[in-house]
C-alpha cells in the first residue's frame, strides 16, 4: 500500500531533535540522582537521603511524557514518508527490537547482578550469575531477565506496532475530528494550558490507584493510559499548524504557570512535609492532581515554545548527538550502576563521588559509541544509524 503525498508541513524539526537530546541528557542526570535519594532503586550510594528529592520532583511529572510526545511526532513524520506499513514496521522492529533483545540479555544483566549483590542475595561472580540470570526459572527476588530502564523502548515499540496498521485511519482522524478538537483547544492560551491535560487528570483519578506503575507491560494499565495517550497526542499535533502557532503564542504563559505551580509545590514539600502528602488524599486529591498535571503539561508547552524560538536550527553537534543519544540511553544506566556500586565503598566526598559517576558515565557512553558505530554488527544491535 502506498501512502498519501507528504504534507507541506514536513520540514525537519531541529527544535524537536534538540529537545529529544536534552530530554535524554536529563535522564542521565536523573538516574545518577537515583543513587542518592531514598526512593527504591537498583543500587544505592552510602549518601542516599531525601535532600535531592525536591529537585528530582521538578522534572518527574513531565520528563517521560515529553519523550513519548516527541516520539509520537516522530512517528507521524516518519510514517508519512514510508513506502508501506510493512516496511515501516520492519524498520522499527530492527532499530528498536534488536536493542531490546541485546539490552535484556547483555546490557541490563550487570544491573541485576549488582542489585542482588548489594542486597546480599548473590555472592558468586558475574560469569556464574549470568546463566542463572538468563534462566527463566525466576530464582531471584527480581524478575530475570529484565529490561529495567529499557521499558521506554519496549512500550514505544509496542505502541508503534499497534498504530502502524491504523495509519490511514489515524491520518484521516488527524485531519478530521482530532484536528478540529486540537484547533478548538489551541484557540486560546487558557484552553491550551488547562483543558488539553484533562484526560491525564481523569487517568490519575480513575486508574492510578488501581494499577500502580510496574513497567511490566502486561499489567501496567494506568501507565499505558498516560504514555499511549501522550504518544497519540504527539502524532495528532505533529502537522497541525494551528497547534504550533498556539505554542509560539502561549509558551511564556505556560512557563509562568509551570513556575508558579512548581514554586508552591516546592514550598509545601520543604516547609510543610507533614501536610504535603495529605494534599493527594480525598477530598483534595482531584484539585492536587489537576494542578500537578497542568504543571507537567505547561512545562512541556514551555519547552516546545523555547525550543522553537531558540533551537530550531541544525548544527554538526546536533547531527552527532541525534545519532548518539539513543546509544547513550541504552548504556547509561548500566554504567551508572557499575560506577556507583564500585565507588561508594571508598567513602569519597559525596560531590566527588557524584562527579566521578557522571564523568565515568559520559566517558563510557562516548567511548562505547565511537567504537560500536564503526562496527556493523555493533551498530545494528544498538540502533545506531550508519
Amino acid at each position: 500500500m502506498q501512502f498519501e503525498p507528504q504534507s507541506k508541513i514536513n520540514d525537519r524539526r531541529y527544535d524537536l531533535d534538540w529537545l529529544r537530546v536534552i530530554a535524554f541528557g536529563l535522564l542521565i542526570f536523573y538516574h545518577i540522582g537515583m543513587l542518592y535519594v531514598s526512593w527504591d532503586w537498583h543500587v544505592k550510594s552510602q549518601y542516599a537521603n531525601s535532600d535531592l528529592e525536591p529537585l528530582m520532583q521538578i522534572v518527574n511529572p513531565w520528563r517521560l511524557a515529553l519523550l513519548f510526545f516527541i516520539s509520537g511526532i516522530a512517528v507521524r513524520f516518519a510514517s508519512d514518508k514510508a513506502v508501506s506499513k510493512l516496511k515501516f514496521a520492519k524498520v522499527r522492529l530492527k532499530h528498536l527490537g534488536l536493542p531490546i533483545l541485546l539490552g535484556m540479555t547483555v546490557v541490563v544483566a550487570p544491573q541485576a547482578y549488582l542489585e542482588l549483590r548489594q542486597a546480599n542475595e548473590v555472592s558468586s561472580g558475574f560469569t556464574t550469575f549470568w546463566p542463572e540470570y538468563l534462566n527463566l526459572s525466576q530464582a531471584f527476588s527480581i524478575i530475570t531477565p529484565t529490561w529495567n530502564h529499557l521499558w521506554y523502548i519496549v512500550y514505544l515499540l509496542v505502541y508503534i506496532l499497534m498504530v502502524t496498521p491504523l495509519f490511514p485511519v489515524l491520518r484521516s482522524v488527524s485531519n478530521g475530528s482530532a484536528g478540529k478538537i486540537i484547533s478548538w483547544v489551541s484557540n486560546n492560551t487558557i484552553s491550551l494550558i488547562f483543558l488539553m491535560p484533562l484526560p491525564f487528570v481523569f487517568f490519575e483519578l480513575t486508574l492510578s490507584s488501581r494499577f500502580p506503575v510496574t513497567h511490566a507491560l502486561i499489567d501496567d494499565w494506568a501507565n499505558h493510559a498516560h504514555r499511549f495517550t501522550i504518544f497519540l497526542m504527539g502524532y495528532f499535533v505533529a502537522k497541525h499548524a494551528g497547534f504550533w502557532a498556539a505554542i509560539v503564542k502561549s509558551w511564556p504563559y505556560a512557563l509562568a504557570t509551570a513556575i508558579c505551580i512548581c514554586a508552591v509545590r516546592l514550598y509545601l514539600m520543604l516547609s510543610h512535609p507533614e501536610i504535603y502528602p495529605s494534599l493527594f488524599e480525598m477530598p483534595l486529591r482531584p484539585l492536587a492532581m489537576f494542578l500537578l498535571t497542568v504543571y507537567a503539561w505547561s512545562s512541556i508547552v514551555a519547552l516546545l515554545g523555547i525550543s522553537q524560538r531558540w533551537l530550531n536550527q541544525s548544527s554538526r553537534t546536533l547531527s552527532y548527538l541525534t545519532n548518539a543519544v539513543f546509544f547513550y540511553y541504552i548504556m547509561h544506566q548500566t554504567i551508572i550502576i557499575i560506577a556507583g556500586y564500585m565507588l561508594t565503598p571508598y567513602g569519597l566526598n559525596p560531590f566527588i563521588e557524584f562527579s566521578l559517576v557522571l564523568l565515568l558515565t559520559l566517558a563510557g557512553c562516548c567511548l562505547g559509541y565511537e567504537i560500536l558505530r564503526r562496527l556493523p554488527v555493533g551498530a545494528l544491535f544498538f540502533g545506531i544509524r550508519q
